[in-house]
């Protein structure tokens, strides 16, 4: 009799690749004395786990607390990892609110090809749906013809319309049309995909500009939220992607996919710690439900490899 995996499963397998490096780095650096040198190397397998240097230098300030004084387990040392990853996660682990008023509460969607942008956008109208929001999407990325048919593919699956055009087309007016339908109709939330060729950046962000425009011609506050989707099996690029997008396009949060097949994993703390940016889910799988919010104490220690959560 097969039973369906807890959220703490998939968490458990989709971050499994990233606690075995990390533990991996960090093995047979404890129960040494700290001195500067054994700091220094646990500092050193911080930052090639891709937790950032603000995080390992903030760990490794912890850890020389007592200095000399006494010796620190393995187990001791992922510990104090584990309550740092936290405090760092805490900070930006923020669910998407769904709150404005008048309605739709329009997302645009942004992110490199290739990221999981589509993908992410039927996980995020499957969850919204499963809170009873009613959700529309809009086929904004007009540049590949895959991309329209991908999406109308995940809407049909989720159950929920889309407005779409023709490969081509004018994405800025597919919104406009989507925004006009979504408030007709009373659409809680409208989810809008775009582009995601950085190669052609100034096309790109000229399109989100004029895709802009036009929204707030009809809504002032819209568009309410701009999240940028990310790759965690990029590592340290997705560091990059985010300061690109957070400059020309607004980015208000982030959700971080892939992290199933990766051993990158860190970097959702080295970006909640360089950026500071509410990161609203994560994924850790391809399954509809696989993509969600999530608990800082239970990833920080599972990242650690800390199963156990505290209740």
């Amino acid at each position: 009799m097969s039973t369906t995996p807890s959220w703490h499963d998939k968490l458990l397998g989709g971050f499994r690749r990233t606690s075995d490096r990390l533990l991996g780095n960090l093995a047979g650096l404890g129960a040494a004395r700290l001195d500067d040198e054994t700091l220094d190397e646990i500092e050193e397998a911080l930052i090639a786990s891709d937790l950032g240097p603000e995080t390992a230098g903030r760990i490794r300030q912890r850890l020389s607390e007592g200095l000399y004084e006494r010796n620190m387990e393995e187990l001791g040392i992922r510990l104090v990892v584990a309550e740092e990853i936290e405090k760092t996660l805490a900070k930006v682990a923020r669910p998407l609110e769904i709150e404005a008023f008048p309605r739709p509460q329009v997302i645009l969607v942004i992110g490199v090809n290739g990221s999981g942008k589509t993908t992410t956008i039927a996980k995020l109208a499957h969850w919204l749906t499963e809170q009873d929001y009613a959700v529309m999407l809009a086929a904004g990325d007009t540049f590949r013809a895959a991309a329209i048919g991908q999406l109308a593919t995940w809407a049909e699956r989720v159950g929920v319309p889309i407005i779409s055009g023709k490969e081509g087309g004018d994405a800025a007016g597919i919104v406009f049309e989507a925004v006009k339908q979504a408030t007709a109709i009373g659409t809680d939330v409208l989810i809008v995909d775009t582009a995601g060729r950085l190669q052609n950046k100034r096309e790109l962000m000229d399109e989100l500009s004029k895709i802009r425009r036009v929204l707030g011609r009809l809504n002032p506050a819209a568009p309410h939220d701009v999240l940028l989707v990310l790759d965690a099996t990029t590592g340290q690029n997705a560091l990059s992607q985010i300061e690109v997008f957070q400059k020309d396009a607004g980015v208000t949060g982030l959700v971080m996919t892939k992290l199933d097949g990766t051993a990158r994993g860190g970097v959702l703390v080295a970006a909640a710690e360089r950026y500071g940016l509410p990161i609203h889910a994560i994924g850790v799988g391809e399954g509809m439900g696989d993509l969600r919010p999530f608990d800082p104490n239970e990833v920080s220690r599972i990242i650690a490899g800390v199963d156990t959560v505290r209740k």
